[in-house]
């Protein structure tokens, strides 16, 4: 109930700030990102429904000139979130990994790992090395075999 209440207080007080990021004016010049993708910032993001393992996911986001998402804070998550549940899916993969090294996590796109994780129960619970996001919001470590649909994100070209 606790983690209910506390994701729901983050969403009302995130939702303003998602709303600006994604209303229209966030989109005036059309070319600042590729058809169908959602602007946030600097960045582009698109969920793609088609499941794919995690290699392949992240195969596809760099033939677009992306990589999977990094969710390095609470708004991204909020925003790719957001983008899974508005796709009806139950889950997505999103660039997070420890595939080199147990325990040692990395972004597909090279970023540092920040101090932002959104784990169920707070930690991984090492059922995989690769991680999706969950409709809760939420996120799973599972095998990275596994074939989920996936957020891929870029750079937004009018900075």
């Amino acid at each position: 109930m606790a983690f209910t209440l506390r994701v729901l207080f983050l969403l009302c007080g995130i939702s303003g700030l998602f709303t600006g990021a994604l209303s229209d004016d966030s989109k005036k010049d059309d070319n600042c990102c590729p058809k169908d993708w959602t602007r946030l910032n600097n960045h582009c993001y698109i969920v793609r429904s088609d499941p794919r393992d995690f290699a392949d996911s992240e195969e596809v986001c760099q033939l677009t000139h992306g990589n999977l998402a990094s969710v390095t804070s609470a708004v991204k998550n909020v925003v790719v979130y957001q983008l899974v549940l508005e796709q009806s899916l139950t889950d997505a993969w999103i660039g997070f990994h420890d595939a080199l090294a147990n325990g040692d996590f990395l972004w597909t796109d090279g970023s540092a790992p920040d101090a932002f994780t959104n784990f169920v129960g707070g930690a991984p619970a090492d059922m995989g090395d690769c991680v999706i996001i969950t409709t809760a919001g939420e996120w799973s470590d599972v095998a990275c075999t596994e074939e989920h649909p996936y957020v891929c994100v870029t750079d937004a070209c009018c900075h």
